[in-house]
């Protein structure tokens, strides 16, 4: 994936980091270091054209945190297009709000756990 990357991608993603949300910070700590299920995550991964918020190689998955101007009209039809071009590359979207990870940590974890219980298996199975 990184054939050539966009250098002003790359360091915008890199920027992206450290201007992390409250949710991304506390998911994050969960998932790096191969914390969550043993699997590598990277964060503000670059997948060109687009940079997502966590991503998983081993399963290909994505995990996008969502705050409250993704229900805006201009911004679903975007993250409609976005899903649709990562979908297409074979990987897996999901979506949580940030409202939903801060307060709900439990249940959004668990809710991962079974997305990449399932998707090993995929991967795993002849």
């Amino acid at each position: 994936m990184n054939k050539k990357m966009n250098p002003q991608l790359l360091q915008f993603a890199k920027s992206m980091c450290h201007a992390a949300t409250d949710a991304e910070n506390l998911l994050w700590q969960r998932l790096r270091a191969k914390r969550f299920m043993e699997f590598k995550f990277r964060r503000q991964q670059v997948i060109a054209p687009y940079i997502v918020d966590f991503y998983c190689h081993d399963i290909g998955l994505v995990i996008e945190l969502d705050g409250s101007q993704h229900g805006v009209d201009g911004v679903i039809e975007y993250d409609a297009e976005r899903i649709k071009f990562l979908e297409a590359l074979g990987l897996t979207v999901v979506r949580y709000w940030n409202h939903d990870v801060l307060g709900r940590t439990d249940v959004v974890l668990e809710d991962l756990w079974m997305v990449c219980t399932e998707l090993k298996s995929k991967r795993t199975s002849p």
